[in-house]
């Protein structure tokens, strides 16, 4: 996945998903961006995101943003697992905001984690105390 847009900002675009589309939040549409713009930056390079590789972009930047919040931050957002990531990037690439390769499928971003694993009782937050 990668970013793309016309004459209309990002902003009326999203508006015009959620007069269509009622699952997710204006957050969830900006939060997923700037996954994609972390993921590349993570990398250290640009080029071609796969939906997996963004999906793992959503998780780490939502650890990193929310903590042990995560989850319910996502889950007020309506994004409950990886499909909803996969939903949210091609309703966007719909409207233009971001683009696929034919390759790219809803599927790539199906069951790539378990969001109680990732954010539940699993997840450590690292608060950086150091043991005396």
């Amino acid at each position: 996945m990668s970013e793309k847009s016309d004459k209309r900002s990002d902003e009326e675009k999203i508006s015009d998903i959620l007069l269509r589309e009622y699952r997710y939040k204006r957050e969830a549409y900006r939060f997923v961006q700037e996954a994609l713009e972390y993921t590349v930056r993570k990398r250290g390079k640009r080029g071609h995101v796969s939906g997996r590789e963004l999906a793992l972009g959503v998780r780490d930047l939502a650890r990193e943003r929310f903590g042990l919040m995560a989850k319910t931050v996502l889950s007020q957002w309506g994004i409950k697992c990886t499909k909803d990531i996969g939903e949210l990037v091609f309703n966007m690439v719909e409207e233009e905001i971001m683009i696929k390769q034919d390759s790219d499928t809803h599927e790539d971003f199906e069951n790539v984690y378990d969001f109680d694993e990732a954010f539940g009782s699993g997840f450590q937050l690292d608060i950086g105390i150091a043991d005396s």
